[in-house]
Order: structure tokens, then sequence, then C-alpha cells
């Protein structure tokens, strides 16, 4: 049952990751049901209050974040870090905290990259929170 739901989050993760590479958005089609699918479920398995403080945790310091650099941090990520909040909120403060500190050093390590071709190139950076939240997760999973 856990590679079912790792999978599902997967194939979320992966669609949020393509339209955010794309378009440079993430919609609110995708992260809001994602977001409640996530904490539904950790409801269900015992786990919602972790769940539900991860997600208002993280998105309470990426509200942050946006309001004081809103170019650098768009309200997509926003929505996103309920989601991913929920999903490693529920299994503990340690995989949280993981994947809050994962997801920037991703993205930071990705622009320095990229930098060094076009200095004028944006980084999105909704592909590193889901790849961050998910390392942490299948960490504790597998």
């Amino acid at each position: 049952m856990r590679l079912i739901g790792f999978g599902i989050v997967l194939v979320w993760a992966a669609g949020l990751t393509v339209f955010d590479v794309r378009d440079r958005r993430l919609p609110n089609m995708l992260t809001l049901p994602g977001a409640v699918a996530v904490l539904a479920v950790a409801f269900l398995d015992g786990r919602g209050l972790p769940a539900l403080a991860g997600a208002l945790g993280l998105a309470a310091l990426y509200l942050v974040v946006h309001l004081a650099i809103p170019a650098g941090l768009g309200a997509g990520d926003v929505k996103l870090a309920l989601g991913v909040g929920g999903l490693t909120g529920a299994f503990g403060p340690d995989v949280w905290l993981l994947a809050a500190l994962g997801a920037p050093v991703l993205t930071a390590l990705l622009a320095a990259v990229i930098a060094v071709r076009d200095r004028s190139a944006t980084v999105p950076h909704g592909p590193s929170m889901c790849v961050a939240s998910l390392t942490a997760a299948a960490l504790v999973l597998f």
C-alpha cells in the first residue's frame, strides 16, 4: 500500500514539476487538491495532526518569504508548501526539516549551474520542493 501511495504522490509531483518548468507557475488545480488529498490520507492513517502542523508551518514560512520578496517566490509555491509540508510533516519533524531545508539548497545549486550559461535565467522552485519532499519521505518509507 505504501508503494501505491508513494506512486500517486510521485505522479502528482511530476505533473507539478513539468508545469512549473514549462510555464513558471503552479496551478491551483494541482496544488490545492493535492494538499487536500495528502491531508485527508494523513488523517485516515492517524497522522493528521503532524501533517496539518507540517502543512501550516511550511506554508507560513513560504508566505513570509513570498510577502517579503514576491518576485523571488510565487504564490503557487506557498500553496504547494501546504501539500509537501503535509506530506513530510506526517512522517515527523526530522523528515519535514530535511525537506524544508533541502528545497532551497537544491534551487540554489540549480541556479548556480544555470547562471554559468545564462545569468538572466530564472529557476522555478516547485521542482526542488517536490524532489526534496519525495526524497525525505522515501528515506523513511523504503
